[in-house]
């Protein structure tokens, strides 16, 4: 059994000096003291697969990955590096990491690499550490990582691996037939998620970019469904246009759908957006990231702790990953996963 609390610093040789300083990557600067030092832990870093690992330039995945490691090991830590062709693979190396007894799981990259960590570490005592190097970045946003900062967000792990790790609350969701899944974000289930299909369907351009045009593309075949909900036992029918249940504050790249939600709340917020004009999308849009929208009187926020949710001909998509066709049904589980962020 795996114990919460890290284990006594180790003795032996001293901590390696610091590497030497990388564009965009500042050195790891001089070890703490004897009274301040971490103690020693195993660390998996898990590095998202769609990067060439060692890239020429600074801020590829693949080398913000390589100053990781150099700086988690430079802190004194024990660090083995997870690189696999694909998702499938690089889940297999995290779960066999976690049978062999790792302290902590830190992922290099989008949401697509927390929503795997989540997966693998949900109902875990091992605490997740993220260094955001991804296109969305939602959940590092929404727990005060920059996304364009990966020095801060390892320095912040640095710091929080001497402590408790936070607690917070994940979804699972559930299709018929299908093995349960977890979600950091949020499910979509409406035209967010059809826009994710069209999204994710193309190679350029990236980063929040080719989700906007995926919008504007979505936008012109945009029509409400008529959805059947049944939220904390209660059933009831709703037409809408968009219809997300979310655990953090935002989707797509920053756009703050639930400016409220919180990780650590014990609650869902179940976002519907009611029937409107392809001109009233396009006038409320812009508000969604700073979280202005919401007086809106199309935009409605509930809490919530459990939502199923069916339509037809509607694909769920869950922290921007594929889930399949609707209906699902997801739950806040408070408390399932620790990260040291």
């Amino acid at each position: 059994m795996l114990s919460n609390q890290p284990p006594e610093p180790a003795s032996g040789p001293a901590t390696p000096a610091p590497p030497a300083a990388a564009p965009g990557f500042p050195p790891a600067g001089p070890s703490p003291s004897a009274a301040r030092r971490p103690a020693v832990l195993t660390i998996a870093v898990a590095i998202n697969p769609r990067a060439a690992f060692g890239g020429r330039r600074g801020h590829t995945t693949g080398h913000i990955g390589e100053l990781v490691v150099e700086r988690l090991r430079a802190a004194g830590h024990r660090v083995t590096v997870l690189r696999r062709r694909n998702y499938a693979e690089l889940q297999e190396a995290v779960e066999s990491e976690l049978a062999a007894g790792i302290q902590a799981l830190v992922v290099v990259g989008g949401d697509g690499m927390v929503h795997l960590a989540v997966n693998a570490l949900a109902g875990t005592p091992v605490p997740l550490g993220i260094v955001p190097a991804g296109t969305g970045n939602d959940t590092a946003r929404g727990l005060g990582l920059a996304p364009d900062n990966p020095a801060a967000a390892v320095d912040r792990f640095l710091l929080a691996c001497q402590g408790e790790p936070r607690v917070l609350d994940a979804a699972r969701i559930q299709r018929p037939g299908a093995d349960p899944v977890w979600i950091m974000g949020a499910l979509s289930a409406g035209f967010d998620a059809l826009v994710n299909e069209r999204a994710n369907g193309w190679s350029w351009p990236r980063g929040r970019l080719r989700y906007n045009l995926a919008i504007l593309r979505e936008l012109a075949a945009l029509r409400p469904r008529t959805y059947s909900l049944v939220v904390d036992g209660a059933p009831r029918e709703v037409r809408a246009v968009l219809i997300s249940v979310a655990n953090g504050p935002s989707i797509g790249g920053g756009m703050k759908i639930t400016p409220e939600a919180r990780y650590d709340d014990g609650r869902l917020d179940l976002f519907v957006v009611s029937p409107l004009s392809r001109l009233a999308f396009l006038r409320i849009y812009p508000r969604v990231f700073s979280g202005r929208h919401t007086n809106e009187p199309v935009v409605h926020i509930e809490r919530v702790g459990t939502v199923s949710v069916a339509c037809d001909g509607v694909v769920a998509y869950g922290d921007g990953e594929r889930l399949g066709p609707l209906p699902v049904e997801i739950s806040v589980v408070p408390g399932a996963v620790r990260v040291w962020v």
